[in-house]
């Protein structure tokens, strides 16, 4: 259902420097890139991920409430997207572990990017 996805960020560089080995441990690559715009995906698959500089030229903030989801492979990845993730200046919102009360079991990462913005790992193993 979903084309792609943006999150907004203040330093193209930095916020580069954070997705790319995050987005490696799930299989994802860097596609394209500008000052303004980059963008990420899996081979085989036709979402995307943006990163973007606000179009009104104002500073980007993360929603509150917001969050974007993405599915690993297995738990190794999982843990590997947290590791990566709080290695390259991401925050932890969550450690990775099985969440209970879900049903298949639920096991997920959270953490936050260097601009805010709330993310998600996680395998129904």
């Amino acid at each position: 259902m979903l084309a792609y996805s943006t999150v907004g960020v203040n330093d193209m560089d930095r916020a580069t420097a954070f997705y790319d080995p995050v987005f490696a441990t799930l299989g994802a690559s860097r596609h394209t890139t500008s000052p303004t715009w980059t963008g990420y995906k899996r081979p085989h698959e036709n979402g995307w991920f943006f990163l973007t500089r606000p179009f009104d030229k104002a500073e980007a903030s993360h929603g509150n409430g917001a969050m974007l989801a993405f599915l690993a492979e297995d738990r190794a990845a999982v843990d590997a997207f947290y590791a990566s993730a709080l290695s390259t200046g991401g925050s932890c919102e969550g450690p990775p572990g099985v969440r209970e009360g879900m049903n298949p079991v639920f096991y997920a990462a959270y953490v936050r990017d260097p601009d805010g913005n709330k993310l998600c790992a996680f395998v129904r193993k």
